[in-house]
């Protein structure tokens, strides 16, 4: 029996010690292997949070940019109003974030596209007119939507 355990320890120890010495994961970079080798890779998104104060209104954005989609949160904390708070899901276009907010306000839950100009340090909110579409709020034309640069929201710590 000993000679078994000591047997079993004997193969374990090298099996062990070449796992610790691997990188068993990869960050991705796109475009540089578009071959399929099997290896699995993890992609890690850049990942930026915004915070605006107007006031006593408070907005704040989380957004995480993989490759090809844009995922993140999005919370308006109004003073005395209707608070929402709920996730986007979208693309980037240039410098501009257009996304589907999906969100619950006064346990209600709703979808309307949102949009935000990514610059730098700052994201601002774009403002154009709207139609309902498939039970969606969506902007009649993202080329001509306005964006306030009186209300930024400012790059902040993400938790």
């Amino acid at each position: 029996m000993k000679s078994l355990i000591q047997r079993i320890i004997s193969l374990a120890i090298p099996v062990f010690i070449a796992a610790c010495n691997t990188n068993p994961t990869e960050t991705a970079t796109p475009g540089t292997d578009d071959k399929d080798d099997g290896e699995m890779k993890v992609m890690i998104p850049a990942q930026a949070c915004y915070t605006g104060i107007i006031g006593k209104d408070t907005i704040f954005l989380k957004t995480e940019k993989f490759p090809n989609v844009v995922t993140g949160i999005l919370e308006y904390k109004f003073f005395e109003k209707d608070n929402s708070k709920g996730d986007l899901d979208g693309v980037m276009r240039g410098d501009t974030l257009i996304a589907e907010y999906s969100f619950s306000s006064e346990g209600v839950r709703s979808i309307r596209q949102v949009a935000f100009l990514l610059q730098g340090d700052v994201a601002i909110e774009g403002y154009g007119e709207l139609e309902e579409k498939e039970g969606k709020m969506i902007f009649k034309n993202t080329h001509s939507l306005k964006f306030d640069k009186a209300v930024p929201l400012r790059k902040t710590t993400c938790y």
